[in-house]
């Protein structure tokens, strides 16, 4: 049976969608989905403290980044006796999991020549089906297996397109980060799009970018939806709570006023390019679209 180690959330995810979750030896400490994975050796630990608040994680991560260091430390004593025969990983974002040249470094140095990584770098839904194609077809999954798997991913997204286009598209900002500010960028905005909105800020395919509240306030979007990075429910709602208590201007938006400031599990659902971001298009419909 094959090996393979998983060093982010939806690497796994794509992994155990193409039914090789039992394949799987390694995985980072924030793989938590699909369930019962406790049992796969954990490979990588933060260097920040994560239960701080978002301006706390920020000036960690800056602090970390400012010295070239990675953010995450990898198990490599524990990964060498693993061998695992594909390592898959990411080189998307330095905070979002272990760097892509610290992962190849400990590849060369330390497992065996016969090791392949497979890098995921999706910038779009497009590309995070193309991403699951190339971990398909490199830990050698029949085309008619995955074909048939992303086709039932898109025949979801096509219904809930059809659903909400002729709708009257409400405005959306999506903040990816609460202190400092920042919008979703991304496959975030071509989400919004298919669920029948406008996302006023971000642009598909492209980063997520910094942003200051008078933008906002500028755009007054009919819908706010805070999914923080890393963050579940629980989380950002309290971050939300007390933006809003510790800073007033946030009552006077139209959204706040009318009740449309969302909260959702941004780690879950919006921040992994894998196959639950389809799960994603169809929260953000019920949010946006709540008749139908």
């Amino acid at each position: 049976m094959k090996k393979i180690v998983t060093l982010i959330p939806s690497a796994t995810e794509i992994v155990a969608f193409l039914g090789q979750k039992n394949c799987i030896v390694g995985r980072s400490h924030e793989c938590d989905y699909p369930k019962n994975l406790d049992k796969i050796i954990k490979l990588t630990s933060p260097k920040i403290n994560v239960d701080g608040s978002s301006g706390e994680i920020d000036r960690q991560i800056n602090t970390i980044l400012e010295n070239s260091l990675s953010v995450y430390k990898v198990d490599v004593k524990q990964l060498k006796i693993l061998n695992p025969d594909y390592v898959v990983t990411q080189s998307h974002c330095e905070v979002c999991a272990v760097s892509f040249s610290e992962v190849e470094e400990i590849v060369t140095k330390h497992l065996s020549k016969k090791t392949k990584i497979i890098s995921l770098q999706p910038n779009s839904l497009g590309e995070v089906f193309d991403d699951i194609k190339r971990v398909a077809n490199a830990i050698n999954i029949k085309q008619e297996i995955y074909s048939k798997l992303i086709k039932s991913l898109e025949t979801r997204l096509e219904n809930i397109k059809n659903k909400t286009q002729n709708q009257k598209k409400p405005t959306v900002a999506c903040v990816e980060w609460i202190d400092p500010l920042m919008a979703a960028g991304n496959w975030i905005p071509e989400m919004v799009e298919i669920s029948g909105a406008t996302d006023i800020f971000g642009k598909s395919g492209k980063d997520s970018h910094w942003i200051k509240f008078d933008e906002i306030k500028k755009y007054d979007p009919d819908i706010v939806v805070f999914l923080p990075c890393g963050f579940d429910i629980s989380k950002t709602k309290e971050e939300v709570d007390y933006l809003i208590k510790n800073d007033e201007k946030w009552q006077n938006l139209k959204a706040f006023k009318n009740r449309n400031f969302f909260v959702v599990d941004g780690n879950q659902y919006f921040n992994r390019p894998g196959p639950r971001l389809v799960e994603s298009v169809e929260i953000f419909a019920e949010i946006f679209h709540p008749k139908l």
